[in-house]
């Protein structure tokens, strides 16, 4: 091997080390909230800034607990509360949920990074943006 491909081979093995590898192990854990926007009718709307609260465990044999928690949110003024039971699958580097509740979850594939989940949906009801942190 010439010197070059050498240093080309550590390089690349060493620019690995601290890589993230998403295997169930790796996912699985206690998530919560760390960002939550809809856009609207071209209207943004924080709602963690408005006292919205979301979390989710993640357990190794796939199942799902926690709880969403959006105040003031279904256009009545009402709040809006949802169990987090259910199941999680993990593929590739996308989280998806299957849930009972009728949230915007189960609908939204989420992203894996290193502890973190984003998503983003666009529907006939606007835009959702959640991220969420361990």
């Amino acid at each position: 091997m010439e010197p070059m491909s050498s240093l080309v081979a550590v390089a690349t093995v060493s620019a690995c080390s601290d890589c993230f590898d998403p295997p169930t192990e790796n996912v699985a854990g206690d998530y919560r909230l760390q960002s939550l926007v809809t856009m609207n009718g071209g209207d943004w709307t924080d709602w963690r800034a408005a006292g919205a609260t979301f979390t989710i465990a993640l357990a190794p044999n796939g199942t799902t607990s926690g709880h969403l928690f959006i105040p003031g949110s279904n256009g009545r003024g009402s709040d809006f509360r949802v169990d987090m039971a259910g199941t999680w699958a993990l593929n590739d580097e996308t989280v998806t949920f299957m849930q009972a509740a009728d949230s915007f979850v189960p609908y939204m594939a989420f992203d894996v990074g290193e502890n973190r989940l984003s998503g983003d949906l666009t529907s006939g009801h606007g835009r959702v943006i959640a991220v969420l942190k361990k």
